[in-house]
């Protein structure tokens, strides 16, 4: 690494020992961009690292509610605003036990990139709250999303900050925060995203992170003259983005044959019966012991029979590896599982949910492996689709979505493997894709001054 780049690591784990997600997101971006910073002084004649790994503000605060029974309770709640050099901050909102500011310094430093890649004009942000929505009531989640949005209410708008859901924040939670908002500012803007389709929401919206991920896969494996048809695929989770993303699988030919929640996994060598899957999970908000009990085929595995130190939903033969659930769920071990069983290719739908020991394992075996901020970007790019149709007070069929989704998705494959090819790293979509987006941002920065 160079004198640069690792000085600007070496100072931020001095700083932050305490935020290991926050650094190991850190670690992954900076070392792969000491290439450009070699070629281009000019990225630390004016300090671009050190700035671009600190928030331009972070916004802390408590978050007060009552429950059913009557009871005050009180969650911690945060806004990191990353940066905002080519557009308003724009990052989802995670309601999660797990929550905490280094977790999301760790998503909101990867959104400015995976921002910055889909090529439209927004910068980038996280925010959440320790709050599980899980076991509390609709009421308990409404209060829940009022009292967070009194807090946040005032550091965000349409050309400020515009937060989208993430893990814990549906449709639902977007709803609530929308209603709070519009009644404490009387605006009727584009300050959400994900909001219901009667009142601003796009189509195509809730589809977009697990139809991105495939889209960019399409054009991953059409560059290596291959397809998806015929390919058998993992897929871990079963939220939105696990969901849609088996959807277009199978669109395209090929067959997803696991899906996993934090209780186990199902795995099913005829194929995710997705019409199941969406009952089980989006109308019941049940467990996948469900799913099992609907589907006779399925087999399933609760977590306490996992494999030690592996996740059972990447121990067996597939073609390819879709892992949409959260941060971390594939580790070094499950990665050699995966590339022992055969699989050629590992696309993330979630946010950086290999480790950074996975990551070395498929670069180091050159299969076509497609990086989160890169081919998860999906979802945050019809989130600005939306942005545009509330702008515009107007409103774009599914297809129309759909299409432009895909369009961005190509382009962003060819952008991260066009710089990939311009560094002599054929392939290696992580470097092309932390240095497309970088430059862009960089760029702007150097352009805006300092203040």
């Amino acid at each position: 690494m160079s004198s640069y780049t690792q000085r600007v690591l070496d100072s931020l784990k001095a700083k932050y020992p305490y935020q290991p997600e926050f650094l190991q997101a850190a670690e992954e971006i900076l070392t792969t961009l000491q290439p450009v910073v070699e070629k281009e002084p000019k990225y630390e004649k004016y300090k671009i690292l050190e700035r671009m790994v600190e928030p331009e503000r972070t916004i802390s605060f408590r978050v007060e509610w009552v429950d059913d029974k009557g009871q005050v309770q009180v969650n911690k709640g945060y806004r990191v605003q990353f940066n905002s050099a080519i557009g308003p901050y724009k990052g989802g909102i995670r309601l999660h036990p797990t929550v905490n500011e280094g977790v999301l310094k760790f998503l909101g430093l990867e959104q400015i990139l995976k921002n910055s890649l889909t090529g439209t004009p927004i910068g980038g942000a996280k925010g959440g709250s320790d709050f599980d929505p899980k076991g509390k009531s609709e009421t308990e989640i409404m209060r829940f999303c009022q009292a967070f949005m009194i807090q946040l209410h005032r550091y965000i708008g349409a050309l400020v900050d515009v937060p989208a859901g993430d893990i814990g924040t549906g449709g639902r939670e977007i709803g609530y925060m929308y209603g709070a908002y519009k009644r404490l500012t009387t605006k009727y803007e584009g300050v959400l995203t994900g909001k219901g389709l009667n009142f601003g929401g796009s189509l195509a919206r809730t589809e977009a992170t697990g139809y991105g991920v495939v889209y960019f896969t399409d054009a991953m494996l059409k560059d290596r003259a291959d397809t998806l048809k015929g390919k058998k695929c993992a897929v871990s989770g079963s939220g939105n983005v696990a969901i849609y993303c088996c959807e277009k699988l199978y669109q395209l030919g090929a067959t997803p044959v696991t899906v996993s929640d934090s209780t186990g996994t199902i795995y099913d060598p005829n194929g995710i019966d997705v019409a199941v899957l969406k009952q089980v999970k989006e109308v019941e908000r049940a467990r996948l012991t469900r799913y099992a009990e609907l589907v006779k085929t399925a087999q399933y595995t609760p977590v306490e029979q996992y494999p030690a130190g592996k996740h059972q939903v990447w121990c067996y033969p597939v073609d390819c590896a879709f892992p949409c659930a959260t941060q971390n769920e594939l580790n070094e071990e499950d990665a050699k599982t995966l590339l022992q069983n055969g699989c050629k290719v590992v696309a993330e739908g979630a946010n950086m949910p290999s480790t950074l020991g996975a990551i070395k394992q498929f670069l180091d075996a050159k299969i076509a492996y497609g990086p989160a901020k890169a081919a998860n970007a999906g979802g945050v790019a019809t989130s600005q689709l939306e942005m545009e149709q509330n702008a515009g007070m107007t409103s774009w069929t599914f297809e129309e979505v759909d299409s432009k989704l895909h369009n961005i998705m190509t382009n962003l494959y060819k952008n991260a493997a066009d710089t990939a090819r311009e560094f002599g790293v054929e392939g290696n979509l992580v470097l092309g894709a932390n240095i497309a987006g970088f430059r862009k941002v960089a760029d702007a920065m150097i352009a805006q001054g300092v203040m």
